[in-house]
């Protein structure tokens, strides 16, 4: 799975779970959506990568 699907899953798996803990007091989601949103760093750092090497090579 490319770097911008797996940030997509990530955000859409944040919004689920950030719901669920706004919205149903679900505590377990709370700490979902913060493993969601750690993913998503990781990921746009890699992704910032990517662009940045495939622009170096234009």
């Amino acid at each position: 799975m490319a770097t911008h699907e797996q940030i997509v899953s990530a955000y859409e798996s944040y919004l689920v779970e950030n719901e669920s803990f706004e919205t149903k007091n679900v505590k377990a989601a709370a700490a979902r959506a913060r493993k969601a949103l750690g993913e998503l760093g990781k990921l746009a750092k890699a992704r910032r990568a990517e662009i940045q090497e495939k622009k170096n090579n234009l």
